[in-house]
């Protein structure tokens, strides 16, 4: 009986992985599912949100771009199948240390800005999953500035 439910609860650990899938407890696959949640949140998902998100994935984690499509696929599913984002920032926030929660925050404010647009929606998820894995206020705030300086040093604006 115990080895049943031990077999059991091994196999739902495992769902939804594939030979080269993701595991649910790697952190590439939540944060790619948190960018996607983003692009999605204000109910207008564009060309340029879905191009920056390719880029800023295939850049941070040295991805192919058939490596890249693969992640986007399975995060957009995990997205979908999800009823809130605890499951993904749980797994940020066990496995990255506090620098790495910072790029993640820094990856966020990325896909935020993709369509030169910040919405109220979108503003608000950066900030409960910063919360959620840690990233203090006062540090989210100084990664959009850092980030809004980096935009506007290549010529690029964002509206409110």
């Amino acid at each position: 009986m115990l080895q049943a439910i031990s077999d059991w609860i091994g196999r739902l650990s495992h769902a939804g992985e594939g030979e080269d899938g993701y595991s649910v407890a790697d952190p590439r696959l939540s944060v790619a599912a948190i960018l996607v949640h983003i692009i999605a949140v204000d109910g207008v998902v564009t060309g340029d949100e879905k191009r920056r998100l390719r880029e800023v994935l295939g850049a941070h984690y040295a991805l192919s771009p058939s490596e890249t499509e693969a992640l986007v696929a399975e995060a957009t599913q995990r997205d979908d199948d999800a009823v809130d984002l605890y499951g993904f920032t749980s797994v940020l926030k066990r496995e990255l240390d506090d620098a790495g929660r910072q790029e993640v925050v820094a990856l966020m404010w990325e896909i935020v800005y993709a369509d030169g647009v910040v919405s109220e929606f979108e503003d608000n998820v950066v900030w409960r999953v910063a919360e959620l894995i840690g990233v203090s206020t006062r540090d989210r705030v100084t990664i959009r500035k850092r980030i809004e300086d980096r935009r506007a040093a290549r010529g690029e604006g964002a509206s409110e």
